[in-house]
């Protein structure tokens, strides 16, 4: 995690919190390597800080491999088109255009390198951060039906809490 931890260094001493959350969320826990990484690049893409963006994916290909990154590079941009439909359809809530199809393409759902329940967990994640309670609530129940528990999810959402709030102190310093 070396250059996370040039990351965390440059942050102030006001947010001392972030530089341990960001220490502590990205070992052990529920999640495996694979799902631990995963959620850290997908939410790193999607939180705002090129600069944590750079330092998370760099750190993560030493320890995970192409298709992970492949797949959280998906997950957050394919949720960040629909967290945005998905939430307007909630928000609005209007029987009308709950009832129309999306017609928005996301096949890599359904077909992820790595494999469903990992790629659901970084949509989750992701659909955390982009404040989706409709996308929240698929991923969530997604990965609970594919196997993993309460603990899992908890785990990525603090990836997910602590990625953001990383970002917001970096891009404030």
């Amino acid at each position: 995690m070396e250059h996370i931890d040039r990351i965390r260094e440059q942050l102030p001493a006001p947010v001392r919190d972030l530089q341990l959350n960001l220490q502590s969320v990205l070992q052990g826990g529920a999640l495996d390597d694979k799902q631990r990484w995963g959620v850290a690049v997908a939410c790193a893409m999607s939180a705002g800080s090129t600069r944590l963006r750079d330092a998370v994916l760099t750190d993560a290909k030493a320890i995970v491999g192409d298709n992970v990154i492949d797949d959280a590079r998906a997950a957050a941009a394919l949720m960040a088109m629909n967290n945005v439909f998905y939430r307007f359809k909630h928000m609005v809530g209007k029987d009308g255009y709950a009832q129309r199809p999306a017609r928005l393409r996301m096949s890599r759902i359904a077909q992820p390198s790595t494999d469903k329940v990992t790629f659901e967990l970084m949509c989750l994640a992701v659909s955390a951060i982009n404040g989706c309670e409709v996308c929240i609530k698929s991923h969530e129940h997604a990965v609970i039906e594919g196997g993993l528990t309460e603990e899992h999810v908890q785990d990525a959402i603090r990836i997910a809490a602590t990625m953001r709030g990383a970002a917001v102190a970096i891009e404030n310093t």
